[in-house]
């Protein structure tokens, strides 16, 4: 028997009455280093699990590679954690998480095969979940309830109901995991629309519901659909993500807190999406695409209990009022806000232009026509692609089928204009100085989408381009990964503004390191690292306007700041600052 049972009324724990008081807490959003600090201020706020996701694409980059388990990506650690602080964890491994991680969580080496049929019964696809729960769960099984381990529950795929409908699918995974030794109770979690509760949970799983208001309404459709099962809320939103260009999502805190207790005044139980969202740290943050493509910013605050620095927020103090109303809270002070780096300015006084360096940082393709990044093998970040213009003039590049997602064009060194897939663009007015030009388009992934049909889009240039209506040839097809600008040649910075994507690097020194935030006035658009730790994308375009710096990235003394900027700037300094800024604030 398992060691979390369910009876109409609620949990059983060993035989005993347990609810469930769980937030969201994503390992691999958070500096591991950090991971004891956030799970202990779970426990203060009166949380007694953790939930988190497993992103697949993480764990297996490469399909005949071995499991990524260290770092970031070591969930046993964070499980040891997780029991050490007395708290109980739900995991949910997808495959599918969504998570507005990139792809879904989906691996790229799988969604970019066009004849695999995602998330179904396809047994291409089933196949490679299959071998990779065979690689996963013998790592995860001594921390499983049955082994004396901290996790009591496991979820069967996610919000599936609004996918799809293919119930031999769920059952394929429900048997899997029961096949490799999970023994944990399992669950679905769907929106609650009756449609959607009806194509996504199966005979014998638990039923959960995923929402952020209308309590009342949506615990009555769960109890509506399975009577028998407890009301157990997988997802009660609590705040939102931001996509650039967008504003930044919150919610008031005590709207927040009276709907949770709204669902704790109704017996059920709760997992609060999210306590602590984190950072979508270098080139994980994912997208969406309804009507057009819209990725999602670099910080995971998602207005959350805790913020992105980990800091008590509004939401942690009303919600531990509201928890010790229906539970016991353990009787110590509430965290104070942690330490931060005093203010200081950061002088980026060397540079290196970035397209001449395309051929050293990995092997050019040549082809006929431009391939897609996915056939370069670059899973994130940028390819550069290069040709030459047969004829001067004036004139129009058509790029057929558009570009993914974002395109600089640049004629014998000259940026000449920026096409996105957020605009549906797809031709650019240029003028050729001379016949043999060189075309040079920089393209940049801005994250793969995590929701709906368009998971596993290509990136990159995804058709022929023509000038004047003459297909252009003999591509140079440069995949760029920057995984470590520690390479990078550097050089003096010159006292000419740079109009092309070039690294800026400076250092500054630290006494005692301490949470900051970068602050990037005057600059555009690019990447920031420090001390080689990716911190994410910037832009000017906002909301978001500092990235988060963890304490654990910076050492005492000297340290360096690199920024990749894409457009060029007159600003020849950073700013390090004492308070985040996530920009104009929309409530809901």
């Amino acid at each position: 028997m398992p060691a979390l049972t369910t009876t109409s009324d609620g949990f059983l724990l060993h035989g005993e009455p347990f609810r469930i008081i769980s937030g969201a807490l994503h390992y691999f959003r958070v500096h591991p280093a950090l991971w004891p600090d956030r799970l202990r201020k779970a426990r203060l706020m009166g949380l007694n699990t953790v939930e988190t996701y497993l992103p697949w694409n993480h764990h297996q980059p490469d399909p005949e590679g071995p499991l990524v388990l260290d770092g970031f990506l070591d969930l046993p650690r964070f499980l040891r954690l997780a029991r050490d602080e007395g708290l109980r964890v739900l995991l949910r491994p997808g495959p599918f998480i969504c998570a507005e991680w990139d792809g879904g969580g989906l691996p790229d080496w799988l969604t970019s095969d066009p004849d695999i049929r995602l998330r179904t019964g396809d047994p291409r696809f089933t196949g490679a979940v299959d071998r990779y729960l065979d690689l996963l769960l013998p790592a995860l099984r001594p921390h499983m309830a049955a082994s004396g381990g901290p996790v009591i529950a496991v979820q069967v795929e996610n919000e599936y109901g609004a996918y799809g409908d293919d119930s031999a699918y769920l059952k394929h995974l429900a048997d899997a995991f029961r096949s490799r030794g999970v023994e944990e109770l399992l669950f679905t979690c769907d929106q609650g629309d009756p449609e959607h509760l009806a194509a996504g949970s199966l005979p014998g799983v638990l039923v959960a519901g995923t929402f952020g208001s209308r309590v009342e309404q949506s615990l009555a459709r769960l109890r509506e659909h399975r009577p028998e099962d407890p009301l157990f809320c997988a997802e009660f939103w609590i705040g939102w993500f931001d996509h650039w260009g967008g504003p930044h999502h919150v919610r008031d805190a005590a709207d927040a807190a009276a709907d949770l207790d709204r669902l704790l005044s109704a017996g059920a139980s709760v997992n609060i999406y999210m306590f602590h969202g984190g950072t979508n740290f270098g080139f994980t943050n994912g997208a969406n695409h309804k009507h057009a493509y819209t990725p999602t910013v670099t910080s995971y605050d998602y207005d959350a209990a805790l913020t992105e620095c980990g800091d008590p927020g509004p939401k942690y103090h009303a919600f531990r009022e509201v928890i010790a109303r229906h539970a016991t809270v353990p009787d110590e002070p509430v965290p104070a806000p942690g330490p931060k780096l005093p203010p200081a300015h950061v002088e980026l006084s060397s540079r290196a232009p970035l397209l001449p360096l395309a051929g050293s940082l990995a092997p050019a393709v040549r082809t006929d026509a431009p391939v897609t990044m996915d056939e370069l093998g670059q899973r994130t970040g940028y390819a550069l692609y290069r040709t030459t213009l047969p004829v001067g003039g004036d004139g129009v590049l058509h790029f057929e089928r558009g570009v993914g997602d974002r395109a600089q064009v640049f004629v014998d060194g000259a940026p000449v204009g920026v096409l996105e897939s957020e605009r549906h663009d797809e031709s650019l007015p240029v003028r050729v100085p001379r016949p043999g030009a060189t075309l040079e388009v920089l393209v940049e992934n801005m994250g793969g989408v995590n929701y709906g049909p368009r998971i596993g889009a290509p990136k990159g240039l995804l058709g022929p381009v023509s000038f004047n209506g003459t297909a252009l040839t003999g591509w140079d097809c440069h995949p760029m990964p920057l995984d470590d600008p520690g390479a990078v040649p550097f050089a003096p910075a010159g006292a000419t503004p740079v109009t092309v994507p070039a690294f800026h690097r400076g250092t500054f020194d630290v006494t005692a390191p301490a949470d900051t935030f970068l602050a990037l006035p005057g600059w555009s658009k690019g990447q920031a690292w420090i001390n080689g730790f990716p911190l994410g994308r910037y832009w000017n375009r906002g909301p978001q306007r500092t990235l988060y710096v963890p304490a654990p990235v910076l050492r005492p003394g000297s340290n360096e700041l690199v920024l990749l900027e894409l457009h060029g700037t007159t600003a020849t300094r950073a700013l390090l600052t004492d308070t985040p800024d996530l920009g104009p604030e929309n409530t809901w």
